[in-house]
């Protein structure tokens, strides 16, 4: 009983996400169609700058060259107690995914006006995961729509608090 207690725990410890970035604007300039969590190749020192929670994630983008998928642009700045082992900020890291992911990715990649860009990058269970979306970019009028639904909805859930907490107060 303690065995089973205690692997659950272990389990709940190693699902525990630590956020490093997030790319708040990718959600703004893209339909979101499919999001894939995977692991990335890195050096000790980039892990060692992560750690300390230094990561950009804002010109991000994702290749998928040789049946291979890479994250280019990503920012991860140089460790300060590095010595020439150094890596550089915004070399290129390959990721970590299945085979028959890589070749969907792939054939999504050939439809017009799609891409795929690195939503969070966070650790879980020790290790750097970055979660990246299949998207296809928003015109200029999709941002604006979005704007203006997500304010409305903010006024009209405003208004039914507003009308609750009246309500209350005359019962």
């Amino acid at each position: 009983m303690a065995k089973d207690n205690a692997k659950a725990k272990s389990k709940a410890k190693g699902q525990e996400r630590k956020l490093i970035a997030q790319n708040k604007k990718a959600r703004h300039d893209y339909h979101i169609i499919d999001t894939y969590e995977c692991g990335l190749v890195l050096t000790g020192t980039e892990v060692k700058s992560l750690r300390q929670g230094r990561a950009s994630l804002v010109d991000g983008f994702v290749q998928i060259d040789g049946h291979e998928a890479w994250l280019h642009h990503v920012h991860i700045p140089e460790y300060a107690q590095g010595t020439w082992t150094n890596h550089a900020a915004r070399r290129k890291r390959k990721l970590l995914l299945h085979r028959a992911e890589i070749d969907k990715l792939e054939a999504k990649l050939q439809d017009v006006g799609h891409t795929i860009v690195p939503l969070v990058l966070y650790f879980t269970g020790g290790r750097a995961k970055v979660e990246i979306a299949l998207a296809k970019g928003k015109k200029e009028y999709d941002k604006r729509q979005t704007l203006r639904e997500r304010q409305d909805r903010r006024e009209s859930d405003r208004a039914m608090s507003a009308a609750r907490r009246r309500q209350r107060e005359a019962s």
